[in-house]
């Protein structure tokens, strides 16, 4: 029996992990490293042993740190979690030879999977339909495009799509070095891209006993950057003979390992919707776990626990029931190369709908670790009525901080391809655009430049509780004909900037520019405005000199522009808080073309490539790997000049 459980991990996985031990009544043990001394994990974990250090190289990465914080703290079972040293083989040997429980499957297992080009043929072996390999040596155009993947670990890390072969050699140095920067190993092997495919995966617990379920099945087709962000189960549009092959590829992957716990095999479907091909086979908990335990009503957490114990499944496996749909929340914006944000959440509410994450309210949201800050999931009875809970669970959430992909994630959802399950791995590079389309609300501004005069008034909410209604005027509002109050703001992320001209007088609102708006009440908090005979209401939150109007972020700007805080013309700032990993192969004094890769940054474990804006001349570069840069850091400069110009 297992009574004291360490989570190697943080975030939202160790919160989750944390959530079943105490329905199970097992005494919890979190680690954090210096950057998570205060994260919600260690707050609501028992006990917690410090990792010194920040990176996770030094910290969570560090088995034989963990270890030790297992000994010290009384813990007698470890769970890895997702990521980090999951899928590592020899951690789950440390664990197990220090006389803990390993919550996972075996080492053996483990390692047989660990490497993909390891795992197809061992799937080869087993039956399994695959993608033939192609020998990047011999490769040809005949055999474009070209997927390069890293043979260790998993994120879309290491992962290069090459429609040209003149590409081929840049892009496979830059997979192998981000495939050595982040697993350690720099193997990498190239495969068929599949146009339009789908990624679909059959999540799989065995115990120890011969028992083997397969859980259903998932949809995970909407990726950016080969990552996740929508996923659903059961997969749409599947025919029963597809189902049935997926399934039994799935139970004899597992068996071919002798696997036990939680584990999930992935798989490509083609466009036709009728060949599988398998991909690989995780061997922990998925991210997207809580749409099969939505489905199935069962707790995989507790199931791996009690599996680790040396528990028996039942024999028969749980009937699934309706459908659900998971939406990874990401601080992070889409329309500019989905760059990730750091910065305060000041709040984080979800109505209606079951909310997995890693922070809370106050917490900082930093550079170390990954940018998802929850996962929001909503199950019914039919996908239909799933996908329209979550879009509408989403588009009233008040998400008050960084920059989110909150609102690409109702747009995804109520896309017509995704409500007619029209999915594949091609969904945002078609519809990022339109997606991400800026869709400011200049009432939002209104509503903010009221709340904030409504506060500003002697008393702080004046007479008649700070209300203003039906043409009265509360105390502190002008009662006499002057020049209109004016703020400015710009509406993030997309930038759109707009200035609020408006006036209250005995007969009500007066604003430019909003015919037909009149003010009905206002405090700092809530402003309800009838536009053309329909009342909306406006919740408004302030943090500095940011003001949050419902789902929409708005900075409030200086009355006059500071001439300071331009910028040279052609100058590249750092889009987010990072570290250069390496530089291009460009020095001051090149010719440059639009779109010549100058240097990467990792940020949030994944590397962001920094191109130049413009052709010209590059006259500053001011980075060298290892450097530490905050947002807004001067990169280079790339002076525009042609080419002959420069000569």
């Amino acid at each position: 029996m297992i009574r004291t459980l360490l989570v190697a991990n943080r975030g939202e996985i160790a919160c989750r992990i944390l959530r079943t031990c105490r329905d199970l009544g097992i005494a919890t043990v979190a680690v954090y490293s210096d950057a998570d001394a205060d994260a919600r994990h260690v707050r609501e974990a028992d006990t917690a042993v410090r990792l010194p250090g920040a990176a996770p190289a030094d910290t969570y990465l560090r088995g034989d740190l963990i270890v030790a914080a297992a000994r010290t703290a009384g813990s007698d079972a470890v769970h890895p979690g997702y990521g980090f040293l999951s899928e590592n083989a020899g951690f789950a040997r440390a664990v197990t030879g220090a006389g803990l429980t390993w919550i996972g499957p075996s080492a053996d297992a483990i390692e047989a999977m660990a490497s993909k080009t390891r795992a197809k043929k061992l799937m080869a072996d087993a039956g399994v339909p695959l993608l033939a390999p192609v020998d990047l040596d011999a490769a040809t155009a005949e055999n474009l495009p070209l997927l390069l993947k890293a043979a260790s670990g998993g994120g879309g890390r290491g992962m290069r799509v090459v429609r040209d072969l003149a590409a081929l050699e840049g892009e496979l140095e830059a997979a192998v070095a981000e495939a050595r920067s982040a697993f350690g190993d720099g193997e990498v092997f190239a495969e068929p891209y599949v146009e339009r495919g789908r990624h679909v995966e059959v999540q799989i617990v065995a115990d120890g006993h011969g028992t083997v379920w397969a859980l259903g099945t998932r949809d995970c087709s909407l990726q950016r950057r080969h990552q996740k962000v929508i996923e659903e189960s059961p997969a749409p549009g599947l025919s029963g003979a597809l189902r049935r092959t997926l399934r039994e590829s799935a139970v004899a992957a597992a068996r071919a390992v002798d696997y036990r716990g939680a584990g999930t095999v992935e798989f490509l479907v083609a466009e036709d919707g009728e060949r599988a091909h398998f991909l690989e086979m995780n061997t922990r908990l998925q991210v997207e776990h809580p749409v099969t335990e939505a489905v199935f009503s069962t707790d995989l957490v507790a199931l791996q626990i009690r599996i680790a114990q040396g528990e028996p499944l039942p024999s028969a496996e749980p009937e699934p029931h309706g459908h659900a749909v998971e939406a990874r929340l990401y601080a992070e914006d889409p329309a500019r190369g989905w760059a990730p944000q750091t910065g305060v959440l000041h709040r984080l509410d979800v109505p209606g709908a079951r909310l997995d994450s890693g922070y809370a309210a106050g917490d900082t949201i930093g550079v170390h670790y990954d940018p998802m800050l929850a996962k929001v999931i909503a199950h019914a009875a039919t996908r239909t009525e799933a996908v329209r809970k979550l879009a509408h669970a989403l588009s009233r959430a008040r998400i008050h901080g960084p920059a989110t992909n909150r609102e690409l994630l109702v747009r995804s959802l109520r896309h017509p391809d995704f409500a007619a399950a029209r999915l594949d791995t091609g969904f945002y590079d078609r519809h990022l655009p339109e997606l991400t389309a800026p869709t400011p609300d200049p009432l939002a501004g209104l509503a903010a430049a009221l709340a904030d005069a409504s506060g500003a008034r002697p008393g702080g909410r004046g007479t008649d509780g700070g209300r203003v209604g039906g043409g009265r005027i509360g105390g502190g509002w002008r009662n006499v004909p002057s020049q209109p109050q004016r703020k400015r703001y710009r509406s993030e992320p997309d930038g759109a900037e707009y200035e609020i001209r408006y006036r209250i007088t005995r007969d009500g609102l007066i604003a430019a520019d909003f015919p037909g708006v009149r003010l009905h009440s206002a405090t700092p908090d809530r402003v309800a405005l009838e536009v053309d005979g329909v009342l909306r209401h406006f919740d408004v939150a302030v943090a500095g000199d940011r003001t949050f109007v419902g789902p929409h972020t708005l900075t409030r700007l200086p009355r006059f522009p500071d001439p300071a805080t331009r910028t040279a013309p052609g100058s590249l700032l750092a889009p987010m808080p990072g570290t250069v990993v390496r530089v291009g192969r460009v020095a001051v004094g090149d010719h440059v073309e639009a779109g010549t890769p100058l240097l990467w940054l990792e940020a949030m474990k994944m590397e962001h490539r920094i191109v130049a804006p413009a052709s010209g001349t590059l006259t500053a570069l001011h980075a060298t790997p290892g450097r530490q840069v905050e947002v807004g850091a001067l990169l280079a400069v790339v002076h525009d000049v042609p080419e002959e110009e420069s000569l």
